[in-house]
């Protein structure tokens, strides 16, 4: 599987990431097995990025991935997680686990931005991950929080990459317009955008990318599939976008997209799945995966060559932007190869 390095680094991603918030629970239970079946899978085609978070099950997610990479080499895979949030017990444990993942409530989340809470939080990861090191740290949904991210967060991790502690770091979000000003107003190396750049919708275009092409910053582009509208070949009913219901003017322009991708002999995920590519800035797409067979679609979704024919008529239709990012420049290369 292709790799692309982020600027100014030594880490290389593979095209296609495993996105770990499924094997978290992500809305419904998935049991030990399926989530170790599921990352086997990935590793067996080639998939050698691995994204997760403390967020994702209350840290489930994390020991599940750290479980099932245990003993593969490290040097082989590039791992990611996030600051932001810590664990801890909830005094009020009852029930059900409230941010949507399907666990219990023993444990709960506690937002610290600050340059202590990032060193306790990657010191936990670590724990959980069961490994020495993570490769990639992203400031985790800070939409509340730039003050205490810039303050805090920023130059903690900045300082990690720059004594050889981690490799990179970045933020990661669903919102283009904070991560603009991350990569306008901090040395981050990376930012993780969530559905903001897809067949479905391209609003990062006007301010997120060109700033990445310029400072030399690398995208992993996830939400490829707008939370599932664009995830099957035909938008099913009760469709969602963004988390909630999708409206019908959207369902009608996934379905519009639909038509368009049939014709050209391909299929509505499959080009959901290419299309970030055609920005040079983003060098991988992580999706999340919580079976074995989920990632076997993801791989054949991901293998699948989609013509240029199909992105013409779509420019043409208005239904995808035309206007290119700028190449990165050789100033922003030298910036980052001499941090």
């Amino acid at each position: 599987m292709e790799k692309r390095t982020i600027p100014g680094t030594n880490v290389a991603l593979t095209s296609l990431g495993f996105g770990g918030a499924p094997i978290g629970n992500l809305y419904r239970e998935v049991s030990d097995a399926d989530a170790m079946a599921a990352v086997d899978a990935a590793w067996e085609h080639g998939v050698r990025y691995f994204d997760t978070a403390p967020h994702y099950g209350l840290g489930l997610s994390e020991r599940r991935l750290g479980e099932a990479l245990r003993g593969r080499p490290r040097g082989d895979y590039v791992l990611s997680t996030k600051v932001g949030r810590l664990i801890r017990p909830n005094p009020r444990a009852a029930g059900r686990d409230t941010e949507g993942f399907d666990v219990g409530a023993e444990l709960v989340r506690v937002r610290d931005y600050s340059r202590d809470g990032v060193l306790r939080s990657i010191e936990e990861s670590l724990a959980r991950l069961g490994t020495d090191r993570i490769d990639i740290v992203y400031i985790h949904d800070p939409d509340d929080y730039w003050a205490e991210a810039l303050e805090g967060a920023v130059p903690a991790l900045s300082q990690l990459r720059d004594e050889g502690v981690i490799g990179a770091y970045g933020a990661g979000m669903n919102q283009s317009a904070m991560l603009h000003r991350f990569v306008t107003e901090t040395d981050v190396d990376v930012v993780m955008l969530a559905g903001r750049y897809t067949l479905l919708e391209q609003g990062a275009r006007q301010d997120l990318l060109p700033a990445c092409a310029e400072r030399g910053v690398a995208v992993v582009n996830v939400g490829v599939f707008n939370s599932g509208l664009l995830s099957k070949d035909r938008p099913a009913l009760g469709a969602t976008y963004n988390y909630a219901p999708a409206p019908a003017e959207l369902l009608d322009r996934a379905n519009l997209l639909a038509e368009i991708c049939e014709r050209h002999g391909t299929t509505l995920p499959a080009a959901a799945l290419a299309f970030p590519f055609r920005e040079p800035v983003v060098i991988g797409v992580a999706v999340g995966m919580r079976t074995a067979a989920e990632v076997e679609r993801n791989v054949a979704l991901a293998s699948h060559e989609v013509p240029q024919a199909l992105w013409k008529e779509l420019e043409e239709r208005g239904l995808i932007d035309t206007v290119p990012t700028p190449a990165t420049t050789e100033s922003s290369k030298q910036k980052g190869a001499a941090r």
